[in-house]
């Protein structure tokens, strides 16, 4: 029987240097970022990842923790919802003679801080901690539980060293009023509500401090405070426990506070061994369902499991009603706002390795579609026309004016001309049903999703005298340009939109006529009406010139002034900086992946040679002034064979999170980009594509990768692809489900549980 480990043992990071990110000292410059990426998430709590040594009486740092789905609108002007911060329940200091140990955490004379990605922990250890005669070792460890989601474990153990001083451990919670009105605060729970939105808060606690392993009566001073006080003596072993229950209430006047009590006492029940030990497993299983490991290039495996760590953090399969903002819960860049990353650049990752949590993604955006519908008619236009920015309802929350760099008010128009948004939208719902064949979801959301957002499609294009239907007035991807017409992202995703739903209407008429009747009839959808959307798809201006095989961006795009971006290399500015708003508007510099973005998504639409004729001309003209657009161009030319491009874009996608150069990462890490990677990976050197009779396998690694592997899910069966770059062999194992079909070099072959499939592409070709 294997014995329980030591307190000691826990504390200890997992011993694979793959498996962890290490923060030695302290640099107050980089501080705001490295909480971003030590951050700590289950899809319900974020934590940043603050100090544990940074708790002096003028030092305090509070470590922010963040609720999906607590949104609420400040008293400010012009203010939009964000989310709004809960207490801070990891406040410890530890008093000598009443006055701080650490009273600024320079003083520390060692301290380590690790980010065990296995476990999904944070860790620390601290020496020198040194004041009055007093010499400590401190080692901790917290958790946002990833099986209950509800719960968060502080652990501390504290060696004395040296020293026979009288100490208090005094356990609090910062920043309890902040953001939110009081309804109850109890010396173990406080009970708030928000001030706008009606939404509730409750947080239950419980401590426990043992001194060589006896239990130390603790005094109460106040609600969310607790004192211990002692005599230490050199060779004292301390040890500190404590557990937090987060509720979120969404209905007014009812009380959170029963949920967060009974939160904690199933917690007490199994005691805090039992919640690590169902965290360490669930992390365990989210490990052997997702990760993709790497030989040959260590770089890339640090960053492939980075991105899988805060992939697998950011979401909650079991709350349908919040999505993953653009920074998830590890700061608060955007208030927490969602975009169109999530359906482009995340929702492929659930999809095929954790299709649950695709599904609430989804549910999210479903349950937000009468907002997108109301976007649409307040606008002129039928069916779904979905936020930009999207917070807990759906209604448009993109601020209408910011300050640009000049200092001048800029009116930012992306609420109302960003329209791509629906048809991203419609993607990921296609994508999720092909992928998991998920009837229920397509029957009760996704049917109705796509055939609203081709109705917006159809109303928003509208027929000219040239025989043509244009879109005009919008921005693309390409946010430098704003009222263009017939960006070709825009129009050629809404004719790919307007064609999906006339085949879910197919689907459902011939598979579930009963309940295609019934949809119909509530949407007031007849066959004039389907009839009118064919003919809006037949004729969508795309910009494709047939003689280049070029995809203009946008309508006079060509006629714009070619702006040699080499010129700028090295800047450490955005080119719209560089050149001024006016003058980026009139050239043809884009400032992330548009016509590249349509490669990625819709490689079909890029006949022979065409892929390679876009991405050339595209790719020496885009400035990468979003974390968006590396990895799209990364997966392009990974695609088109271009796997040294393609791993140069990857590695510094990776850089914009990990690289100690970066001080943009003080609000979040940015997730999308982190799902880029592995879009980079799986899709790109992987060569992973999905039919809807299976996958399909042509794989492009890059010269230094001598193997790739990869797990991932199509229906219901589990399956583990690996590559070898010696002759490009491909293993394909079917872990568990039915037989399923796999296409190695376009040739099809029967997978079956316990029978893999071992083929050289080119042979395969052959």
């Amino acid at each position: 029987m294997t014995q329980p480990k030591t307190l000691e043992q826990l504390l200890a990071p997992t011993g694979d240097p793959a498996w962890v990110l290490i923060e030695e000292g302290f640099d107050p410059l980089r501080e705001t970022s490295v909480e971003s990426r030590f951050a700590i998430s289950n899809g319900f709590l974020g934590v940043r990842g603050v100090r544990a040594t940074t708790r002096g009486t003028r030092w305090v740092a509070p470590a922010r923790t963040y609720v999906a789905g607590l949104f609420d609108t400040p008293d400010t002007t012009y203010a939009t919802p964000g989310l709004v911060p809960a207490a801070d329940w990891l406040q410890i200091r530890l008093l000598v003679n009443g006055e701080p140990l650490v009273q600024h955490p320079g003083e520390v004379r060692s301290h380590r801080m690790t980010l065990d990605l296995r476990r999904g922990a944070l860790l620390s250890e601290s020496s020198g901690l040194t004041r009055a005669d007093l010499n400590v070792h401190l080692k901790t460890l917290r958790l946002v539980s990833m099986s209950e989601r509800a719960l968060g474990l502080q652990l501390i153990e504290m060696t004395v060293e040296a020293g026979v001083v009288d100490v208090t451990v005094e356990a609090s919670f910062e920043g309890v009023g902040l953001g939110l009105l009081s309804d109850r605060l109890d010396q173990d729970l406080g009970v708030w509500h928000t001030a706008h939105s009606g939404k509730g808060l409750a947080m239950a606690t419980a401590a426990a401090l043992q001194i060589d392993g006896r239990d130390v009566p603790a005094t109460a001073l106040g609600p969310f405070k607790l004192t211990w006080s002692w005599t230490t003596q050199p060779g004292q072993a301390v040890s500190f426990q404590r557990s937090v229950a987060i509720a979120r209430g969404d209905v007014k006047d009812v009380d959170p506070g029963h949920e967060a009590r009974d939160q904690l006492d199933r917690g007490q029940r199994i005691g805090w061994r039992g919640v690590l030990v169902a965290h360490e497993a669930a992390w365990s299983s989210r490990w052997q369902r997702s990760d993709v490991t790497v030989e040959g290039d260590a770089k890339a495996q640090k960053a492939l499991r980075f991105a899988l760590y805060h992939l697998n953090s950011a979401a909650n399969p079991g709350d349908e009603r919040v999505s993953i903002g653009a920074r998830a819960l590890t700061g608060d860049d955007y208030r927490g706002h969602v975009f169109w990353d999530t359906e482009i650049f995340l929702l492929p990752f659930y999809t095929l390795t954790w299709p649950e949590a695709a599904r609430a993604l989804l549910m999210y955006r479903f349950h937000t579609l009468d907002a997108a519908r109301a976007k649409a008619t307040g606008m002129g236009y039928r069916g779904a026309f979905y936020a930009w920015e999207s917070a807990d309802t759906g209604d448009e929350m993109t601020p209408t004016q910011a300050v640009g760099p000049d200092r001048k008010i800029i009116k930012i128009l992306c609420g109302t001309q960003e329209q791509h948004i629906s048809a991203d939208v419609a993607y990921a719902v296609w994508y999720y049903w092909q992928a998991t064949g998920d009837e229920a979801f397509l029957l009760d959301a996704g049917a109705e999703i796509v055939l609203e957002t081709g109705r917006f499609w159809a109303s928003r294009a509208q027929p000219e005298a040239d025989g043509l239907c244009h879109i005009r007035g919008v921005i693309g991807p390409d946010e430098y340009h704003e009222h263009i017409d017939d960006n070709a992202f825009t129009n050629v995703m809404a004719r790919w939109t307007i064609r999906r739903a006339l085949d879910v209407a197919a689907l459902l008429r011939k598979h579930w006529p009963d309940r295609w009747a019934s949809l119909a009839q509530r949407l007031k959808l007849n066959e004039v009406e389907l009839k009118q959307w064919q003919n809006v798809a037949d004729v969508i201006a795309t910009g494709l010139d047939p003689t280049t095989g070029l995809f203009e961006q946008f309508a006079g795009y060509f006629a714009l002034e070619d702006i040699d971006l080499a010129l700028y290399a090295g800047r450490s500015v955005p080119m719209d900086v560089v050149l001024g708003r006016e003058r980026t508007q009139q050239s043809q510099v884009v400032k992330q992946a548009d016509v590249v973005a349509l490669l990625g998504l819709l490689p079909e639409e890029f006949a022979g040679t065409s892929g390679v004729a876009n991405f050339r001309y595209y790719d020496q003209r885009c400035s990468h002034g979003s974390s968006l657009s590396r990895a799209m161009h990364g997966l392009a030319a990974a695609r088109l064979g271009q796997s040294d491009v393609a791993l140069r874009y990857f590695l510094e996608t990776a850089d914009i999170d990990l690289s100690d150069t970066k001080v943009a990462i003080d609000g979040g890490v940015h997730i999308a980009a982190l799902g880029g990677i592995w879009m980079v990976a799986v899709f790109g050197f992987g060569g992973l594509t999905i039919r809807d009779d299976g996958i399909a396998i042509d794989p492009h690694l890059p010269a230094s990768w001598l193997r790739l592997a990869f797990s991932l899910q199509w229906r219901r069966s589990h399956l583990k692809v690996r590559i070898e770059q010696a002759r490009t062999l491909i293993e394909a194992t079917l872990e568990s489900g039915e037989p399923m079909t796999i296409f190695i070099g376009g040739e099809p072959y029967e997978l079956r549980p316990g029978s893999p499939v071992r083929r050289s592409a080119e042979a395969a070709l052959n």
